[in-house]
C-alpha cells in the first residue's frame, strides 16, 4: 500500500514555519506497513490543490491532506474536495453539536456562523471525529484511491491520525509488514563506513535494503526488510545485524528503536539511578537542550551551567583566573575544572564540560578555530578529550555535541 502526503498552506512554502506534519504522518504509516511514496507542499489555490489530486488519482492508494480546514477565508480544502468529487457540502449534526459544545461549553463564548460552518462536510464523505478541535477529518474514496483531509494544527491532526485513520487502514486493509533496525555508529565518517561495509552490503537479500543516515560526528544505519512473512523478515534483520556487527564492532554504540542517543542515555541513567549535569561555553546550552528534551528528564537531569564568557567560568563556576592564564580558556585543565565543578555544584553523579572555538572568531581562546575539548566526570574518574571538528560553526556545535553524548553514552555503559 502507498501513500503521498500532502501539506497545504502558503506558511510552508514561504518558510514560515516547518512542516512536522508529514514526518509524523510518515512515521505512523510505516509502522502499520504503508509506504510512503511522497511528500508535497503546495499553496492555498484552488487549481493548485485540484492539480495535485488529478497527479495523485490511481498513482497512489491513499493521499493523506493536512491544512485548509479552518474557519476562514483562506481555508479552501473542504470547497475544493466538492469540486473535485462533484459533491456538496452539508451540516454534520454529530459534527456541530460537538462545536457547540466545545464553544460554548468550554470556551464559554457565543457560537458564531464561522464555528458552525465548521460542521460543513461534503455529503458523501465518511467524518473523521476530531475530539480535540472543531475541524473534522473527511475520508473520501475516489476509483482506487481514498483521499483524507485533516486540519493542520499538529496536535489535532495527530490525535486524528492515532485515534482515527491508523485504526481504519489496519481495519480495512491488507498490508505487507515493513521492519527496520538502526544501528548507531560513532567515530568515523558515511564514506569510510560504507568502504568497510561493501562486501557486506553486497550480500545482503533483495528484500533488505540498507540506508545512511549521516550527521555530525556518527552514522546510523538502517536496514529495512519488506514482506510478507513477519517470522522471515525478523529472522532476516537479526542475521545482517550480526554479520554487520563482526564488521565494524569497534564504531557501533547500540541500536535504535525509533529512540534518539539523548532518548538511549536517558534510558541508561534511569537504569543506573544516576544525574547528569553540563557545563557548557562553546556548545552553548544545546547538549542541556537534547537532554532535556526528553520526557521524564527531571529524573535524571539536575542542571546546567552555560559559562559562555570567560568571567563567568571564573564567577559562577569557580575555575582559577590563574589556571585560565596559565593554560587558555579553551585546555583541557580549564575543561576539566568545568566538568568538576559542574557536578560538584549540582550533586550529579556525571558532568560533562566542553569548551572550544566555534568561530568564526577565536574569541578569549589561543587555539585554531573549530578545536573543541570535551570533558567528562564519572563517579570514579574524569577524562578529556581534544577534538578540532573544522568549521563552519555550526557544524563545530553539532559535532561537540553528539561526541559529548557519546562520550558519555561509552562510560555509562561500563557502570551499568
Amino acid at each position: 500500500m502507498k501513500a503521498s502526503i500532502v501539506t497545504i498552506g502558503d506558511e510552508i512554502l514561504i518558510g514560515q514555519i516547518v512542516d512536522t506534519n508529514s514526518a509524523f504522518i510518515s512515521k505512523a504509516l510505516d509502522r502499520i506497513g504503508v509506504e510512503t511514496y511522497e511528500m508535497i507542499s503546495i499553496s492555498d489555490d484552488k487549481q493548485h490543490i485540484l492539480d495535485t489530486f488529478n497527479k495523485l488519482q490511481n498513482k497512489v492508494d491513499l493521499v493523506i491532506v493536512t491544512g485548509g480546514l479552518g474557519p476562514t477565508k483562506d481555508d479552501v480544502t473542504k470547497k475544493t474536495f466538492c469540486d473535485y468529487f462533484d459533491d456538496e457540502l452539508v451540516v454534520d449534526e454529530v459534527v456541530l453539536a460537538h462545536v457547540t459544545e466545545l464553544i460554548e461549553g468550554f470556551y464559554k463564548r457565543t457560537i458564531t456562523q464561522i464555528n458552525k460552518d465548521q460542521a460543513l462536510v461534503p455529503s458523501r464523505c465518511t467524518v473523521l471525529h476530531n475530539q480535540v478541535g472543531t475541524a473534522p477529518g473527511m475520508w473520501v474514496k475516489k476509483e482506487n484511491t481514498v483521499f483524507v483531509s485533516l486540519p493542520g494544527v499538529p496536535y489535532e491532526m495527530k490525535y486524528l491520525v492515532e485515534n482515527e485513520i491508523i485504526p481504519k487502514i489496519v481495519k480495512e486493509y491488507k498490508r505487507p509488514y515493513i521492519l527496520h533496525k538502526t544501528i548507531l555508529t560513532y567515530g568515523q565518517g558515511e564514506s569510510m563506513v560504507a568502504e568497510r561495509l561493501e562486501e557486506w552490503e553486497n550480500g545482503l537479500p533483495d528484500f533488505v535494503k540498507l540506508a545512511y543516515l549521516p550527521s555530525p560526528g556518527r552514522v546510523r544505519l538502517r536496514l529495512t526488510a519488506r514482506g510478507t512473512d513477519k517470522e522471515k523478515l525478523e529472522k532476516e534483520i537479526e542475521n545482517q545485524v550480526v554479520l554487520l556487527s563482526a564488521v565494524i564492532n569497534d564504531i557501533i554504540v547500540g541500536f535504535e528503536e525509533d529512540e534518539t542517543i539523548e532518548v538511549v542515555i536517558g534510558n541508561l541513567l534511569k537504569k543506573q539511578k544516576a544525574t547528569i549535569a553540563t557545563a557548557e561555553s562553546c556548545s552553548g546550552g544545546a547538549i542541556a537542550s537534547l537532554l532535556t528534551a526528553v520526557p521524564g528528564a527531571s529524573s535524571y537531569f539536575k542542571g546546567s551551567v552555560v559559562s559562555y564568557a570567560t568571567q563567568a567560568k571564573i564567577d559562577v563556576l569557580n575555575i582559577p583566573a590563574e589556571l585560565i592564564e596559565e593554560f587558555s580558556v579553551v585546555s583541557a585543565p580549564v575543561a576539566k575544572a568545568m566538568a568538576l565543578s559542574v557536578k560538584k555544584l549540582m550533586k550529579s553523579d556525571y558532568a560533562i564540560a566542553t569548551t572550544g572555538n566555534a568561530g568564526p572568531t577565536k574569541g578569549d581562546g589561543n587555539s585554531e578555530i573549530g578545536t573543541v575539548f570535551i570533558a567528562l566526570a564519572t563517579p570514579n574518574e574524569v577524562l578529556v578529550e581534544e577534538f578540532n571538528f573544522g568549521q563552519p560553526r555550526e557544524k563545530v556545535i553539532d559535532r561537540a555535541v553528539y561526541k559529548s553524548l557519546e562520550l558519555l553514552q561509552k562510560e555509562i555503559l561500563k557502570l551499568v
